[in-house]
């Protein structure tokens, strides 16, 4: 029988290390969103897999905050974030820097998930909007590819924090392990 790793066992790094490391070429965009429990997850998946920064835009909370520190175990001090009062600043920021913006949203001529190969030696920059009303339309425009995750159930959505973790779990292992 395997016997589950202790916290030590991990080997997880410390913040300072976490700083220094590279990261893979990706950022969030959290844009709208209500919950902090969501940002505080997105904060979360942003440290397991190297991000290179959130972008908290629009009423999206901002740390430090009680209920974003609780889901983030931490994170919120290891990942790197920046705050946009509006899309169009965030847009324009992200760019002049040179990444290719991909919305996460359900429109007419998305691209399934599966189907998505990122371009090697490319910069993303991932939109999530509202829990309720979505990414809005000025990111839709602004997108190079909206993607959509493929559902099979009676639900038309999931969970922000969980659309996140799949869509970066997707990116990184598409770019990473290939």
């Amino acid at each position: 029988m395997s016997k589950k790793l202790s916290m030590d066992e991990l080997n997880r790094l410390d913040v300072p290390a976490f700083k220094a490391l590279e990261k893979f070429p990706y950022v969030l965009v959290m844009d709208d969103i209500r919950s902090m429990n969501n940002i505080g997850s997105a904060f979360r998946t942003a440290d397991a897999f190297c991000c290179e920064k959130i972008y908290l835009c629009g009423i999206s909370a901002q740390p430090p905050h009680r209920e974003i520190t609780k889901t983030a175990l931490g994170a919120d001090e290891s990942v790197d974030w920046e705050y946009c009062a509006t899309a169009s600043d965030c847009i324009s920021r992200l760019q002049s820097q040179g990444y290719k913006i991909i919305s996460v949203e359900q429109v007419a001529s998305s691209q399934s998930l599966q189907e998505f190969v990122p371009e090697k030696g490319a910069k993303y920059a991932f939109v999530f909007g509202n829990e309720v009303f979505g990414v809005q339309d000025e990111w839709i425009s602004a997108s190079e590819i909206c993607l959509e995750i493929p559902q099979f159930g009676t639900k038309h959505s999931l969970n922000v924090s969980v659309s996140l973790g799949i869509v970066v779990w997707d990116f990184v292992s598409k770019t990473q392990f290939k």
